[in-house]
């Protein structure tokens, strides 16, 4: 029995979106295929090949049909990506000019990938790639026919065979329609005013934290961190950074989190209240994480999973980061 070849598009919008105006995009996308999925801030991803048949289109066909009710209806131009996966796809739609489609076609994805600069797969960091190049790799098409344990002794085991996978435009993800929560809270308000700086940090720390845990437990992961600091007089001052690359790891949000608060230098400042927010939120199996090479933060990751079971078991408080302890 033969599986129907996938046909998948990426599109950039060019357009600074409200939560609204991005809302109203899926919702047209919805209207081309019902496999849409958001891909936040500015970019959407379609499932097409259910569309073929009630179209009468080729994929290409209906990709231009759908940045044309784009520009007409929303006034928003994007540039697209079009091939038999995800990752493909948005990697074609990242080649594309404003205004341009780049179609990857079966059987055309190595020869598409081969010459391309490594740091162009998702996932790829700076550290990675200058390990890579140390070694003379610097296109796709080399990692791609490098043997696996030649790769293995440069990466490790796991990163070299996620490495090797996407060199070879291998990816099964699937567009996922449901949409995750837009965004998750959570706050800390004082009893008294507090004007105590490793305080400030303490709790700071603790919330990050807590936002790791939640977003963990909803299998999630956040794009962006905001920090609110709410103080005696009842003003307030809001910080946001975009993170890295997409996560859910606490030391990582715990680190944007004290970057923020350090920035503000509250010094002597009397604080009230803090809240910590997190959107931009993805499903945690759908996006790449960049390739580390330091075991540290394999091992750092493992004992974190292993805190959650412990908090799940013998409730919230079984498990706390050795700096929140009494």
């Amino acid at each position: 029995m033969s599986t129907r070849q996938r046909h998948i598009a990426h599109l950039h919008l060019h357009a600074a979106l409200t939560e609204d105006q991005y809302g109203d995009i899926i919702e047209l996308m919805s209207g081309v295929t019902p496999h849409v999925q958001a891909v936040p801030p500015d970019a959407v991803q379609l499932d097409l090949t259910s569309a073929l048949r009630y179209f009468d289109l080729s994929p290409y066909d209906i990709v231009q049909m759908t940045k044309l009710r784009l520009k007409a209806l929303y006034d928003i131009d994007s540039s697209a990506g079009l091939a038999n996966n995800r990752m493909l796809a948005a990697m074609a739609a990242d080649a594309s000019a404003p205004g341009d489609t780049t179609w990857i076609r079966d059987g055309q994805a190595a020869a598409w990938l081969h010459s391309r600069p490594v740091t162009t797969l998702p996932g790829i960091g700076r550290a990675t790639a200058d390990t890579l190049a140390k070694y003379g790799l610097h296109t796709i098409g080399q990692i791609a026919d490098i043997p696996a344990a030649t790769l293995q002794r440069l990466l490790g085991v796991g990163s070299a065979r996620r490495l090797a996978k996407r060199a070879r435009g291998h990816d099964p993800r699937p567009v996922t329609p449901s949409e995750p929560a837009a965004h998750l809270v959570t706050d800390l308000v004082l009893e008294r005013d507090c004007l105590d700086p490793a305080w400030h940090h303490r709790a700071v720390l603790g919330l990050a934290d807590q936002i790791g845990q939640r977003l963990r437990g909803e299998s999630q992961i956040a794009r962006r961190l905001s920090l609110t600091v709410r103080y005696a007089d009842h003003s307030s001052t809001t910080r946001t950074r975009t993170l890295p690359e997409p996560t859910n790891h606490s030391p990582a949000l715990a680190a944007a989190a004290l970057g923020l608060l350090t920035a503000l230098g509250l010094q002597r400042a009397r604080v009230r209240a803090f809240t910590i927010r997190v959107d931009s939120l993805l499903p945690a199996g759908s996006a790449y994480w960049q390739l580390s090479l330091d075991p540290g933060d394999a091992r750092a990751r493992a004992a974190e999973a292993a805190a959650d079971r412990a908090r799940r078991r013998f409730g919230p408080e079984a498990v706390r980061p050795a700096a929140l302890a009494d």
